[in-house]
């Protein structure tokens, strides 16, 4: 039995305050700002983080082989990074995109002070203009496709499975959308009640939706899945599922 277990096991400081005063509100950017506070802006607004980054671990010593490249697109502050040079064999070279500055240069931080063992490479780039992969045996896009305007997620999709070999396979995890206009006001209610849990108020979690509104926009699960299968791969199952947040490895 596998017991992969992540590096990230502490709450990040300093805490997220962004939405936190009366503002005017401008569309979410993954700036300097964000970027300062980005880990406990995770670990207090995704359920379940820190296992759905065990998980991915976990896949990651069955998926990630010997000698080839695995990517982490939307790297941000690096957490997958750091738990996959955990888990992965030695000869995989970790690759990490992201098109924010500030991130990668907290990424590049985070992995120095990890005492980073593998092989890698940073990259800075837009993903909404694609991307060039190659020679992979997995990548990962961790709450990063929402962020993708939906004209290019086809395109996006499409490349990614064009760089992975064979039996290789996209980790997807996404807030999604619910099936049904009821269950999808619940799931969303639900979701406030665990930010409130995790210490955020109602001023902070109105703004950051209106911040949200126009920059992240869910897809449904049976629409992401349709979406990996038309792009090519030849399996998709869910790992993780909570409310309107999901997690799809799909394999090529």
């Amino acid at each position: 039995m596998s017991d992969v277990k992540t590096k990230l096991t502490k709450p990040r400081k300093p805490k997220d305050q962004v939405f936190r005063d009366p503002q005017s509100v401008t569309d979410f950017e993954f700036g300097e700002q964000v970027a300062s506070v980005f880990d406990d802006m995770l670990d207090r607004s995704v359920p379940f983080y820190q296992e759905i980054q065990r998980m991915i671990a976990e896949m990651a010593t069955d998926f990630a082989t010997a000698g080839s490249n695995v990517y982490d697109l939307g790297c941000s502050t690096g957490n997958t990074l750091v738990n996959l040079d955990a888990a992965a064999g030695e000869s995989v070279k970790l690759i990490g995109v992201d098109y924010s500055e500030d991130m990668l240069k907290r990424c590049r931080q985070k992995l120095a002070d990890s005492g980073f063992k593998h092989k890698h490479e940073l990259i800075c780039a837009d993903l909404n203009r694609g991307v060039h992969i190659e020679n992979a045996s997995m990548a990962v896009m961790v709450l990063t496709l929402q962020f993708v305007r939906p004209l290019y997620r086809d395109t996006l999709t499409k490349s990614i499975l064009q760089g992975l070999n064979e039996n290789g396979c996209l980790i997807l995890v996404e807030k999604v959308l619910g099936e049904d206009s009821v269950f999808n006001r619940l799931f969303i209610k639900y979701y406030y009640d665990l930010k409130k849990r995790h210490g955020y108020n109602e001023l902070e979690i109105a703004q950051k939706r209106e911040a949200l509104e126009n920059v992240l926009v869910p897809y449904k699960l049976p629409e992401n899945r349709e979406m990996l299968l038309r792009a090519g791969f030849r399996y998709c199952e869910v790992f993780f599922k909570w409310y309107n947040f999901c997690g799809i490895v799909a394999l090529k």
